[in-house]
């Protein structure tokens, strides 16, 4: 069995809900049989658990991406109409600690800090992602992070939540970051379809979570196709002829590694 551990099929911007069951199907049919749908927003993250509620195999997070941390921090893009997480950090908690088994979410993210593009605002992007944090540790969950091109950042708050666990969502950095991030015993690394186009480091077996970040980052050979789930099965692939183990094996091992962070 393949997890896809992060992906955007519940986002109608990219998919009809007709071409995600049939990118569902799809993956199922090449051993793909969970998928966690990623929150970038509170309405993106009421969507992922819409999406999620329909289907036994799909689970989803909430998260706010760092890109949503733009102008005062109270500007932060709220759901339109009478919503759980609309009113804030404590409404949320509330609706999370409050929300029946399988419509809770099975973590928070993505979240974190994005350097990359002019303009960012970096005292906004950390209050947020403290914030965020503050959610996990308060719910017992997992995180998915979002980081890019500020790792320091990054590392300066995670101190503070020493107790949080997650995974480093589509890591694109080098070796030195790479080893800052194993050095956290609770964290994994996301890797994807940029894994098979790239020079990135390589994480070790025992650390990596399998990840499409569906529709972006589809890997070789489907490059210029829109990614989906099932592409999951290139990258585990690709990672078995890279580390030269046999596929059943990093089938198993990240398979592992899904479960026992997301307690699924």
């Amino acid at each position: 069995m393949l997890i896809d551990t992060h992906c955007h099929l519940h986002d109608r911007e990219f998919f009809s809900e007709e071409q995600a069951e049939e990118m569902l199907k799809r993956a199922h049919e090449k051993g793909v049989l969970k998928i966690i749908c990623i929150g970038t927003s509170p309405e993106d993250s009421a969507a992922a658990q819409e999406f999620a509620s329909k289907h036994d195999e799909v689970y989803w997070t909430y998260g706010i991406h760092p890109e949503g941390a733009t102008g005062a921090f109270g500007s932060v893009p709220r759901p339109s109409g009478p919503s759980p997480w609309a009113d804030g950090a404590n409404s949320r908690a509330a609706a999370l600690r409050n929300a029946p088994s399988p419509n809770a979410p099975i973590a928070i993210g993505e979240v974190g800090l994005d350097y990359h593009y002019d303009g960012y605002d970096r005292e906004t992007q950390i209050k947020l992602f403290e914030e965020m944090l503050q959610l996990a540790k308060d719910n017992n969950l997992p995180v998915s992070f979002h980081v890019r091109e500020a790792f320091d950042d990054f590392f300066a708050v995670i101190a503070n939540f020493p107790e949080i666990r997650g995974v480093v969502h589509s890591f694109s950095d080098n070796k030195k970051n790479l080893k800052r991030i194993l050095d956290k015993t609770d964290f994994y690394v996301g890797v994807n379809g940029m894994a098979t186009y790239s020079t990135l480091p390589t994480p070790p077996l025992e650390r990596i979570l399998l990840e499409t970040d569906a529709p972006f980052l589809t890997p070789v050979p489907f490059r210029g196709k829109i990614n989906e789930s099932g592409y999951i099965y290139e990258i585990a692939e690709w990672l078995s002829n890279k580390l030269a183990i046999d596929f059943d094996r990093v089938e198993r091992e990240t398979t592992k590694n899904a479960r026992e962070l997301f307690k699924f």
